[in-house]
Formats: structure tokens, C-alpha cells, sequence
């Protein structure tokens, strides 16, 4: 007869108080283990105690000061001990320094490494201060929003020079009146490149026609308009982006790659990579902001729930198979790939990546820009990297039948392999794989997990407007009948506010993950259509792209309308 071990510690402690049964203790244990998350995160999560209850049995169980920050000051952070880096990953702030000592406020008493981690960062003693979760994460994410990104410092007179990291000039010196002729131009360009990274923007358009001349810029996956100088400009403008990003400024008969680092500050700079293309009235520019901190975001702002984020932490625990993010451009892949390998990142693995290109720089990775000009392939950067003995493969994106086999060998012989395919959904990656030539069995066997992800912006919390709409209209949107009396919906402010973009702020992830079991492998092996491996998936408690966005609407992180934009599926 197996016993249950007896609670200890901070459990024990709020089933005395009362909060909740021995037998619920046990379970939300168990849970929290699963999910790696803390216990006290998890209980708070599930409502079974309120952050003030669960902050304050935790200080007193652990003999901890007890502090509110609604009454702290956020500028009274000290500066220069904060790593931006350890916030994000123990989600604890250094709140006050005296002397030789930081004092870190945590809501969970049992962060050990916490606390270690910033003792050896700053080489200071520490101590720890308890705080109520939902208020310390409010405190972190308007400290991390208000941080000196380096932007702030850029007055209007330093538009004429803002530093560029190894750029090559490719024209001659210019004389006292060619640079007053292009200062202008200078300073519109660095203008626009400023206010779009702001703004938060991915790429940058830039774009010729007749009689008009456009800059637009993508913001939350929408373009937008952001000026409209003479179509007479056409030419020195692309000639200003063409120096900084290294192009050879005498061709504008084909198609041209470059990059450009801009520094805006000691400690930040910008990357764009850069693409020429000629067309009917000149070269249309288009910039792709890379920005780095997208690749370092934790597993949990990404927009799975509970249940998907335990599935996709899971499956990264086993030492070998296939894990396949789908969807398509723009859908937030790249972010869902960097985000597992970081989650992989450690001293014991060794991990390399193919990728075309290589977007951004990850400490500790081995990664690889392919060329298929001299022959460097994805199929052949992996079987360079099968010499290499690693532990974790990325491939960019499965596009041939070749690739598909040497990725499938290779999580079929001891490596975790993360690669991207075009589809629209998780079950039609599967017969995709078929369709390219793979045969069925080597697809049962070494695909573990299908991502299949859309980005939908999220509502502004600000100033989103709540809204009804018949019963009938929400069961045809995919709503059951006996959630719909308690939903509350939310919609844009077309207006919107100082703090959002026409009433949205940011975007989610959308997701369905698809886990590969015995019965839908036998379907593979049976030559089962996508319609028959989602059916055999739904049965198993699989829950589709669509309903995972209506949950996301229920919740009032995004609308309806916005969902139906994503996802027409």
C-alpha cells in the first residue's frame, strides 16, 4: 500500500491555517511539479488562496518580512545592479540596497537560486523581502517597460549621427556642400528607423511609385503608413539605406541582401536585415528589425495554457524525437523555436542550428547561415552536424525530401531535432511529411509534438470596450451553448489610447499542439487522412487552433474580430 508523503514546509502550514485540505495540498503539489511551476504560484493561479493570504502565511512560515509594494517607489530601484535577464528568469526585483546589502522581493519564499543568482551578480549579500505575486509582477513589467532602452537620450540634433557598427563607406568623401546637399536625407532616414523601433515595429517599407513616394511600417502584424516624403527622393534614399547596410549603391538591377547595427545607446543596439528589390519605379527597401529580447522571452508570456505549456516542456525533457512548429510567415515560428532552445541551452548539450539566415545571435548555440550558392544546404549542414555528436538540432525549415530524411534519421538516432514546416494546421503537417516522400513509418516514429501557431494582437487593457452580440452569432463563432450566458466579449477602441495602437497593445500566440500517440500512429501507418488523424486527436482531448483562440476571447485577451482575421481555419 503506497503512503503519502507527509506535507512540510509552507503546504503544511495553510492546511493547519485552513485554507484547504491535506488531499488538496497533496494534488496541487503534484500539479505544480508537473507543470514546473511554484507551489505558490500554482495555488494562487487556481484560486485556492488570495495573493495577500498566500504572501502572508509564506513570511511568516519562513520567518520573512512582509512587504506592500502598492506604497513602494518604483524609481527608488537601485541602478546598475539590475540584469534584466535574471528578472525575467526568477521573476524576483532587486527593490532597495544599504550598504553591502540587496534586498530582493520574491513571492516565492523557496527560490533558493534566486537569491543566489543575484548575490553573485553584484557580489553583494542578499535578503529576502515577501511580496504579493500579482503586485510584483505588475511592479516587473512597468519597471522592464520603463527602462532606458537608449532611445530616450536621442535628442533631435543627434538624428545627424547616430552610430553605425561596421559600416563601410562605399562612397567617396563627400564635399561641405554634397553633405549639407544629404544631411536631410540623414536625418529623415535615422528619423524613421527611431520612431518605428518605438513603436515596436517588425519591418520597415519602403517604397517608389510614379508619383508617390511611401514608408510604411508593420506594427502588431498590421502595416501602417508613417510618412510620405517627394517620389523625387527616391534614389537618395535608397541610396542613404544601400551605404548603411553595405550594398553596392552602383547596382540597381537585381536584388541585394545587407544588414545594419545601429547603436543607440553603451548597451543596446539594433540589428535590420536589409533586402533590395528593383521595381517599376526604383528599388523598394525593406528593413526587418531583429530584435533580440524576442528570442530570450520566457515559455510563459508565449500564450500557451497550462496544459500546453506542461506538453511542451515535457516533450523538450525527452532526449530524442522531432518536435515541428508550423503555420505560416509571420506566426510567431522563429520566437517558439528560440524560446525551446533556450529552455535547452546548458552546459551539457550541445546544440547547432541551420538556418537561412541566421536572424539572431544566441550565446552558447552553434549556428549555421546556409548557402546553397557554395553548397552549404540545410540537408548538408545536417549531416556535418550528425559528425559533430550534438545533443539538439534546429533546422530553419524542412523544404525538400532530402531534409526531411536526414532530420527524421537524426531524431531517430538519439538528437532532438526542432524544424518549421508550411502548414496550416498540426495534423496536415503530418501527411504533408508523406506527401514529400517520407515514408509513413519513419513519420510515426520520430515526430513527437506539432505546433501549429497564429499571433493575434492583444486587446489594450486600457481601453478595451465590452460588447454584446446574439446567441446565434456566438454559437456560429464556435462558442458552446453553456458558456455563452457567462461570456463577456471585448473589442477594440477604434480611437484607442496613449498607451496602444487604434485599441491594441502587443500580440499572443494562438496554438493547437498536436502529441503523437499509439492511435494516431496507426493511422499513419494505415495512410489515415489529416481529417482521420484529427478526429482520432479531438477523441484524445486534443483542442483545435479555433477553440484555443475562443478561449483567448473569453478572456478578454484579444476579440473576436481579431481572432477571425488569424485564423480562417
Amino acid at each position: 500500500m503506497q503512503t503519502t508523503k507527509p506535507l512540510v514546509g509552507l503546504a503544511r502550514r495553510l492546511v493547519k491555517d485552513g485554507y484547504f485540505s491535506a488531499q488538496v495540498a497533496h494534488s496541487a503539489l503534484e500539479k505544480a511539479q508537473s507543470l514546473q511551476k511554484p507551489f505558490i504560484s500554482h495555488i494562487i493561479a487556481e484560486e485556492l488562496i488570495s495573493n495577500y493570504n498566500a504572501a502572508y502565511a509564506a513570511s511568516d512560515e519562513f520567518g520573512l518580512p512582509l512587504f506592500d509594494l502598492d506604497v513602494y517607489e518604483p524609481e527608488n530601484i537601485p541602478e546598475g545592479l539590475i540584469d534584466e535577464k535574471l528578472i525575467l528568469k526568477h521573476r524576483a526585483l532587486p527593490i532597495m540596497k544599504r550598504n553591502k546589502k540587496i534586498f530582493i522581493a520574491l513571492a516565492d519564499p523557496t527560490n533558493v537560486s534566486a537569491l543566489d543568482d543575484f548575490k553573485f551578480h553584484t557580489g553583494l549579500s542578499v535578503e529576502a523581502i515577501i511580496v504579493e505575486e500579482d503586485k510584483l509582477k505588475l511592479t516587473i513589467d512597468n519597471f522592464l517597460e520603463n527602462q532606458d532602452t537608449g532611445l530616450d537620450d536621442l535628442e533631435d540634433d543627434s538624428l545627424d549621427n547616430l552610430e553605425l557598427e561596421d559600416t563601410e563607406q562605399q562612397e567617396e568623401p563627400e564635399s561641405g556642400e554634397d553633405a549639407a546637399k544629404e544631411a536631410p536625407i540623414v536625418r529623415f532616414v535615422n528619423k524613421v528607423l527611431l520612431d518605428c523601433i518605438r513603436k515596436g515595429a517588425s519591418d520597415i517599407h519602403f517604397e517608389p511609385y510614379e508619383k508617390s513616394y511611401r514608408v510604411r511600417s508593420r506594427i502588431d502584424g498590421i502595416l501602417q503608413e508613417v510618412a510620405k516624403p517627394p517620389p523625387s527622393l527616391a534614389t537618395r534614399l535608397s541610396a542613404r539605406l544601400k551605404v548603411m547596410s553595405k550594398m553596392d549603391i552602383s547596382e540597381r538591377r537585381i536584388p541585394q541582401d545587407g544588414r545594419i547595427k545601429m547603436r543607440l545607446s553603451q548597451s543596446r543596439s539594433i540589428d535590420f536585415r536589409v533586402n533590395s528589390l528593383p521595381t517599376l519605379w526604383g528599388e523598394k527597401i525593406v528593413l526587418r528589425i531583429l530584435d533580440s529580447s524576442s528570442a530570450k522571452i520566457g515559455v510563459e508570456v508565449l500564450g500557451f495554457d497550462d496544459e500546453q505549456k506542461a506538453l511542451f516542456l515535457k516533450t523538450l525533457e525527452k532526449p530524442q524525437g522531432m518536435i515541428l512548429v508550423t503555420g505560416p510567415t509571420g506566426s510567431g515560428k522563429t520566437v517558439s523555436l528560440y524560446t525551446g532552445l533556450n529552455i535547452l541551452n546548458t552546459e551539457e548539450r550541445n546544440i547547432s542550428t541551420a538556418e537561412d539566415p541566421v536572424e539572431i545571435n544566441l550565446e552558447g548555440i552553434n549556428q549555421v547561415h546556409v548557402n546553397p550558392k557554395v553548397g552549404l544546404t540545410f540537408a548538408e549542414a545536417l549531416r556535418s552536424f550528425l559528425r559533430q555528436d550534438p545533443d539538439v538540432v534546429m533546422v530553419g525549415e524542412i523544404r525538400d525530401l532530402e531534409t526531411a530524411e536526414i532530420s527524421i534519421k537524426a531524431a531517430q538516432t538519439g538528437h532532438m531535432v526542432l524544424s518549421t514546416l508550411h502548414t496550416n494546421s498540426s495534423a496536415e503537417t503530418l501527411t504533408r511529411l508523406r506527401n514529400m516522400g517520407v515514408e509513413a513509418f519513419n513519420v510515426a516514429t520520430a515526430v513527437s509534438l506539432i505546433i501549429a501557431q497564429r499571433l493575434a494582437r492583444r486587446l489594450c487593457e486600457e481601453c478595451k470596450v465590452s460588447y454584446t452580440i446574439p446567441d446565434k452569432a456566438l454559437l456560429e463563432a464556435g462558442f458552446e451553448m453553456e458558456e455563452i450566458h457567462s461570456l463577456k466579449l471585448f473589442e477594440s477602441n477604434p480611437v484607442g489610447c496613449n498607451q496602444c495602437n487604434k485599441g491594441y497593445k502587443g500580440r499572443v500566440g494562438i496554438y493547437e499542439l498536436l502529441s503523437m500517440s499509439e492511435e494516431i500512429s496507426d493511422c499513419i501507418m494505415n495512410n489515415g487522412t489529416s481529417l482521420d488523424i484529427l478526429e482520432i486527436a479531438v477523441r484524445q482531448g486534443f483542442k483545435p487552433l479555433k477553440r484555443s483562440g475562443l478561449d483567448k476571447v473569453a478572456l478578454g485577451i484579444t476579440s473576436l474580430e481579431e481572432l477571425n482575421r488569424v485564423i480562417t481555419i
